[in-house]
């Protein structure tokens, strides 16, 4: 794979939302709204960016037994970090994005890619693979909130859209009109790209713990059990 392909499979084929359904818990909560989900999509970017950096960076000094805690650590550091600025520049946006700014620490995405990726690749390939993971959950992310927004406000961007603003349909700002959306969007995603994306990332190959967990397949766990 080249430094081309390594940036763009983030944006559909490997796109972490939308493909690899991480990061769900962020991209329901935060997508009520445009400029929060643009806000969440840089933040996450900016901590998966230096985090990738800084793991591949350090893979060959981090003892493997204890490699995760030290990820969460760096993570957690990188995070802090964010969220002071954050707090300093935008107070409106650390407001609307409340408890999920800090809980990027756990988001699956950064530090699946920090297993998968930065652990095993050269500081370069890993800056430019975390570059196409933000660009796709960010994209995601203000796809789903242009629909939720427009159609469940009748705003985007807290601008008013006739005829919408008048007659929206408030259940798309809600819970089920998140799911709704975001099942809608998988959907046309698996579409396009002829189920071929859904099927390459079933099972261990797939799964950012395959590591952590021997690559043994779920198949197998039961039968032990």
């Amino acid at each position: 794979m080249n430094k081309r392909q390594n940036l763009l499979k983030g944006i559909i084929k490997e796109n972490p939302v939308l493909v690899l359904i991480l990061g769900t818990c962020p991209t329901l909560a935060v997508s009520t709204s445009v400029s929060s989900a643009l806000g969440m999509g840089a933040a996450a970017a900016i901590v998966l960016l230096c985090s990738n950096i800084v793991i591949s960076a350090l893979r060959k000094v981090i003892p493997d037994t204890v490699r995760i805690p030290c990820y969460i650590v760096l993570i957690a550091g990188f995070v802090t970090m964010v969220q002071m600025l954050v707090k300093a520049f935008a107070p409106a946006l650390d407001e609307s994005l409340g408890i999920y700014l800090p809980l990027i620490v756990v988001n699956c995405i950064i530090l699946g890619r920090a297993e998968m990726y930065a652990n095993k690749n050269k500081v370069i390939d890993s800056a430019i693979d975390a570059l196409g993971m933000g660009a796709g959950f960010t994209l995601a992310l203000l796809l789903m909130a242009t629909i939720r927004e427009v159609f469940g406000s009748g705003t985007w961007m807290g601008i008013q859209i006739p005829v919408l603003a008048q007659n929206n349909i408030s259940i798309m700002t809600m819970a089920p009109g998140g799911f709704l959306v975001f099942g809608i969007l998988i959907a046309v995603v698996n579409k396009i790209s002829g189920g071929k994306n859904a099927k390459k990332n079933f099972g261990c190959a797939g799964c950012p713990s395959a590591e952590i967990c021997g690559k043994t397949s779920c198949e197998e766990k039961e039968e032990e059990v």
